[in-house]
């Protein structure tokens, strides 16, 4: 199938087809479509992959690029199309790519890493330098154990880590398998601080300078919950294309914490499907300053 459009017409002009039609649109014949684009100053041709044979698609380039015309060709073979999705090269031999991210480049790649190095660097030396003794002794007058819980999740290629926090709870068997509720028992009281504000966070900044995670990105999950969700949630794995972050899209856009209904994951995961298709540096700067805001002016979700 062929179709032409005028230059600066919206309108569709018409179509050639092999399979002819009564429709008003169609125009005739493909071997006829040469005459006709040259006839009336065609100036952009649009080809479904799969109605034309090789040869018909060789012989339509070699008309265009010798009679000075656009030639858009759609892989119109499957319905495979993501808003991710763009064209890549494997030599001459054209590819498509249904989860191309921003971040795939190098220089994206380098320039996030490199932000998340300084960014944890100037976090760990002043601020964790100080604040990690004096959560210490404050969580110690309260309930003995140690200053940080570390909980194995899931991160970039499912790959598992450990992932830091400031203790915010007594220690129990459940730590690993029951997600934090509202007025959970197991919180203590310099806990419920710590995390209404977002500080039980700030160890994962360990995390992202060992390069287990970014400063930005989809938060990473309990290994039960990714289970839990990879076979009942779509979409869900695209989440672990990137690294996770210490907050994301997600979070600022009020789908942080515990996840009381089916929308609450299915929209935490649309949030992060976005981030990762659309991302930027400035986006990143953008959430970062929203996580600060929220911390500052409080989040009816961190508890």
């Amino acid at each position: 199938m062929c179709s032409i459009r005028l230059n600066w017409v919206i309108d569709i002009g018409g179509y050639f087809d092999n399979k002819k039609s009564e429709s008003t649109s169609y125009l005739g014949l493909i071997e006829d479509s040469f005459q006709y684009i040259i006839k009336n100053g065609i100036d952009e041709i649009y080809c479904m992959a799969s109605q034309l044979s090789s040869l018909e698609i060789k012989s339509l380039i070699n008309f265009a690029d010798n009679n000075f015309k656009k030639l858009k060709i759609i892989p119109d073979n499957k319905d495979v199309y993501t808003r991710a999705m763009g064209v890549e090269l494997f030599g001459l031999i054209p590819v498509l790519n249904l989860r191309k991210s921003p971040l795939d480049s190098d220089l994206a790649r380098v320039g996030k890493r490199g932000f998340d190095i300084i960014f944890s660097v100037l976090v760990i030396i002043f601020v964790l330098s100080w604040l990690t003794p004096l959560v210490f002794i404050l969580l110690n007058m309260e309930s003995k154990g140690p200053v940080f819980f570390k909980q194995r999740r899931h991160g970039y290629n499912k790959k598992v880590f450990w992932c830091y926090k400031f203790r915010s709870m007594s220690p129990n068997k459940d730590a690993d398998s029951s997600m934090c509720t509202k007025n959970d028992y197991r919180i203590t009281k310099i806990g419920r601080i710590l995390r209404k504000t977002s500080i039980d966070e700030l160890p994962q900044f360990f995390n992202v300078f060992l390069g287990d995670m970014s400063v930005v990105g989809p938060r990473p999950h309990m290994q039960t919950h990714t289970h839990q969700y990879e076979s009942s949630v779509d979409k869900y794995l695209v989440r672990h294309f990137v690294k996770p972050g210490i907050t994301g899209l997600a979070q600022i856009k009020g789908y942080r914490g515990e996840i009381v209904k089916k929308a609450d994951i299915i929209n935490r995961v649309r949030m992060d499907v976005f981030y990762i298709e659309k991302w930027c540096l400035l986006m990143d700067v953008k959430i970062i300053y929203s996580t600060i805001y929220n911390a500052i002016r409080g989040d009816e979700k961190a508890y």
